[in-house]
């Protein structure tokens, strides 16, 4: 198994196209391709998987229970409602790291709590794509520790 998973929730398989004045032009198979080659530069490993059904999330990450170092996590919309995804993220004792590619504080109000943001050791937002390689530098620093 990889050192790190990257979950990607609902409606990120749509980068590229969805909402590119918020969310880039990047697609996720970009980001994903950027984050293959980042992990490969800091010598780790990654898994990089996406959803729309957070019954599936909550099952990668109870999966990975014992098997990964670290999890950087974009929950989308899962961010703001899902127990679930929080419950299953509290089974491991690893760093997380929650990563949105716009700022939800900027955005509308019910997109300002985070389900996943007090479990995180970091929270990386509105960098775009880029803030999936802040993301993976952050955690081979956490994990390296």
């Amino acid at each position: 198994m990889a050192d790190i998973l990257i979950l990607n929730g609902p409606n990120l398989n749509m980068l590229g196209v969805r909402e590119p004045e918020i969310y880039g032009s990047e697609s996720l198979e970009d980001i994903k391709s950027r984050c293959t080659k980042k992990a490969q530069s800091l010598a780790m490993t990654i898994e990089f998987k996406q959803s729309n059904h957070e019954g599936e999330l909550v099952e990668w990450i109870q999966k990975a229970l014992g098997h990964i170092k670290g999890i950087i996590i974009n929950a989308a919309a899962y961010t703001h409602t899902s127990v679930a995804i929080h419950d299953a993220l509290k089974l491991h004792n690893i760093p997380i790291i929650e990563v949105h590619l716009s700022d939800p504080m900027t955005r509308e109000e019910f997109r300002h709590f985070s389900y996943i943001e007090p479990l995180a050791a970091h929270v990386i937002k509105g960098r775009g794509a880029s803030g999936y390689s802040e993301a993976l530098e952050i955690m081979k620093n956490e994990i390296s520790q």
